[in-house]
């Protein structure tokens, strides 16, 4: 059974992360898309802009021959020869055609140069990715560098893992042994506080396990033991549930005293020691 529930979870981890693959894909070639639309809309403007420039230049070059087809003119219709005919506006049309004839040939060349990056970000997309080449990491590497000193080995990290359990586990075993209540009413709250505190403990181990699955690459094993963990915490909540009830049935009547107090009540059970 535990066999079939650790191929199950290495499937569905398998799934998950192609998955997660499929859509990073889609993401990355969106933003190639993007960029490429971007750059196909800057340069077909610059284009545009430069053949805009020489069109003007065209007109201001051709001004002067305005001036001289306005004496030339009259002649070339007279005389009917057509070159001495609007010599400005013939300049000027030979000049905005070789604008346009070069903003073509631009444009011509930057939509072929886009065709062909989508052609090869679409060619990139079809590979495998390099997540299914690689092999998994054997399961018996170390994440530390160990050195040996006199038989003993020490671990050595560049960097803290920034969650360490069982300092924290360690805190609170030392206020337990200094913990030195003023009155029972006191404990009688500690040990209502309990299950709280379990299902806390019981959380962690549940989202370790989750990340252990989904976001850290560890072995479906890890987390397998890690839910069983969680489990058996589940176990301790109930006992701890069942502590608290214990002690309000077998101190039914130091409570009521509390709760209720009255004249000459005990040292240990007096309200004044319970605020």
């Amino acid at each position: 059974m535990r066999q079939a529930m650790r191929r199950m979870r290495s499937h569905v981890r398998t799934a998950k992360d192609e998955r997660t693959a499929r859509r990073l894909a889609g993401m990355r070639e969106l933003r190639k898309r993007a960029w490429a639309r971007w750059r196909l809309w800057r340069r077909l403007t610059a284009s545009a802009l430069r053949c805009y420039g020489r069109k003007i230049v065209a007109a201001a070059i051709s001004v002067p021959f305005f001036t001289i087809g306005m004496i030339t003119h009259p002649i070339g219709v007279r005389l009917r020869w057509r070159w001495l005919m609007w010599p400005g506006q013939r300049v000027y049309a030979r000049l905005a055609a070789a604008a346009r004839w070069a903003r073509e040939d631009r444009d011509i060349t930057i939509r072929a140069e886009h065709k062909t990056t989508l052609e090869n970000a679409a060619a990139d997309e079809d590979e495998e990715p390099i997540a299914a080449k690689v092999r998994r990491a054997p399961r018996s590497h170390h994440a530390y560098a160990g050195t040996s000193t006199g038989g003993s080995t020490t671990m050595s990290t560049t960097a803290g893992p920034g969650f360490l359990f069982n300092e924290t586990a360690s805190e609170m075993e030392a206020a337990a042994k200094n913990y030195d209540p003023d009155g029972m009413m006191h404990v009688h709250d500690t040990i209502k506080g309990f299950p709280e505190a379990l299902a806390s403990v019981a959380n962690t181990f549940a989202i370790l396990a989750q990340k252990s699955d989904e976001e850290f690459p560890l072995e479906p094993e890890v987390g397998t033991s890690l839910d069983a963990i969680y489990e058996a915490l589940q176990l301790a909540i109930d006992e701890a549930e069942d502590a608290f009830t214990t002690f309000r049935t077998v101190h039914e009547q130091d409570i009521r005293r509390h709760e209720e107090p009255r004249n000459n009540a005990e040292e240990g059970w007096d309200t004044t020691n319970n605020q």
